[in-house]
């Protein structure tokens, strides 16, 4: 069957890691981009069904922009590569993870296979590579949304650099990457893919008709395959929504269940000593307070940073989809938005519309040492929210919206990527992921045994010996919380 766009590539180029969102997600940067092939019959078109094989189970789609040749291009520089292009459409890149292990990073097994490969439903030619918006819909649910700015590595250089040992001819069509939010999908789930507003691409998922002969490597779905196809660890046990519905907020990323009830229940002056008996100090981020005092905050940290306004910097990375706006529709359930604003008072950063989209999105906070825009919206938005000032100026007046899931400065204190927050009505405190779960169980101990002595001094006994408790009381307290029939 003819595909719609008239295209018949001798080959399929695709790059492996070009989105800075989808390297932080990774956990690596590249230094220069790497390749792999695709066969022409991956080839595919909006409306074609696309099939996971028999035995699998992390098939996965990547939202994409196929960069499609029209002239020849050998060797050719930066500053001409553009002249050999045709046009742009959106793409889908799908993989099975669990096949991935039979050709390493060939990827023959994993991304070749037919219909893996969906281009359409139309060529856009007169366009900015540089600022091209591209967005994926799993189910109706918006999961990718991302801006060709945040290319690790642009078109024109990515044809140069191909172009140095690789002749591409016209037709051929180069997969420039694909932004955070690739993950699993199943049977029943249609995925959607748009190039600025051109139609999406549309394909539904569909199993393998029983029958097929296994011959040669069989899918092999390890814990490592998971989390790949996933985009986490977190994820990989949080399946995405399933046809026709929306995805539900999930516990903190990357936070156990258990760990994260735990951390509900106790306060921050609890954490905070914790903390200082494990040696560290600087953990309590300070001048916020709460827009909802009512309102607790677990989850880990989402980064986002801003640097000080510069006019011309600020007319290259503040608009459009720019840092703070990727990093809102990046943000994971159960994930804390940390803005690092330098303390700075005079302007806003962040309103009640992404505010409300991070919670949509299932965030569990957004705390910014900066200040707070529409901030009389947030008294009745339900989601826990720390700041500085109130501000009605964008950040534009004093902020460059720069990069995320980078590690960042707030309140004075250092805040890593993934770090758990705990926040309450006196504030938020920052917890190294490696200590949480101890942390956690000692303050849950550390609050049972200051009831006790509350108790104890309500009904009328003295501090000393209590307070901290003595061998005495040690032992009255311990007999209060034997188990019956001890």
């Amino acid at each position: 069957m003819e595909h719609p766009l008239g295209l018949a590539p001798g080959k399929i180029i695709a790059v492996h890691l070009n989105y800075r969102s989808r390297a932080a997600e990774r956990g690596r940067t590249p230094d220069a981009p790497s390749y792999f092939l695709k066969p022409p019959t991956s080839l595919s078109w909006s409306g074609r069904p696309v099939v996971r094989p028999a035995g699998c189970e992390l098939l996965a789609f990547e939202g994409e922009i196929a960069v499609v040749i029209g002239t020849r291009a050998h060797r050719v520089s930066r500053e001409n590569a553009l002249e050999h292009v045709a046009g742009y459409a959106a793409a889908n890149d799908f993989g099975v993870y669990d096949l991935k292990h039979a050709d390493l990073g060939a990827n023959l097994r994993a991304k070749g296979r037919d219909g893996y490969t969906p281009v359409g439903p139309a060529l856009l030619t007169d366009v900015d590579p540089a600022r091209l918006r591209l967005r994926t819909w799993v189910n109706g649910l918006l999961v990718q949304d991302a801006s060709t700015e945040e290319l690790l590595f642009p078109v024109d250089l990515l044809i140069a650099d191909l172009s140095r040992s690789t002749t591409l001819e016209p037709g051929d069509v180069l997969l420039i990457g694909t932004p955070a939010g690739s993950t699993v999908v199943r049977p029943g789930d249609v995925v959607e893919v748009e190039l600025e507003e051109s139609g999406r691409l549309r394909n539904e998922i569909v199993a393998e008709e029983p029958g097929v002969t296994e011959y040669g490597a069989l899918p092999r779905a390890t814990e490592a395959a998971r989390q790949a196809a996933y985009g986490s660890a977190h994820d990989a046990g949080h399946p995405p929504p399933a046809a026709g519905r929306a995805a539900a907020p999930a516990g903190p990323a990357g936070l156990d269940e258990e760990t994260a009830a735990a951390l509900r229940t106790v306060s921050t002056a609890t954490l905070s000593s914790q903390l200082r008996a494990r040696g560290i100090d600087h953990h309590f981020i300070e001048g916020v307070r709460p827009a909802r005092p009512d309102l607790r905050m677990v989850g880990v940290a989402r980064t986002l940073r801003y640097l000080p306004l510069r006019e011309d910097v600020f007319a290259e990375r503040g608009g459009g989809m720019n840092a703070q706006k990727s990093t809102v529709e990046e943000i994971l359930p159960g994930e804390v938005l940390v803005i690092e604003a330098r303390g700075e008072h005079g302007s806003g950063t962040l309103g009640d519309i992404l505010a409300l989209r991070a919670l949509r999105r299932g965030a569990a906070g957004v705390v910014t040492d900066g200040g707070l825009r529409d901030s009389p919206a947030f008294a009745e938005l339900d989601l826990p929210s720390y700041y500085a000032v109130a501000h009605a100026a964008v950040l534009g007046r004093r902020h460059v919206p720069m990069d995320s899931q980078v590690p960042v400065a707030c309140g004075g204190v250092l805040v890593m990527p993934g770090d758990v927050l705990v926040g309450d009505a006196e504030g938020v405190v920052v917890i190294p992921p490696a200590l949480a779960a101890e942390v956690a169980r000692a303050a849950v101990t550390q609050e049972d045994e200051e009831r006790f002595i509350l108790r104890q001094v309500d009904r009328g006994a003295g501090i000393k010996g209590l307070y901290p408790m003595d061998e005495h009381w040690r032992a009255l307290y311990l007999r209060e919380h034997r188990p019956q029939g001890d």
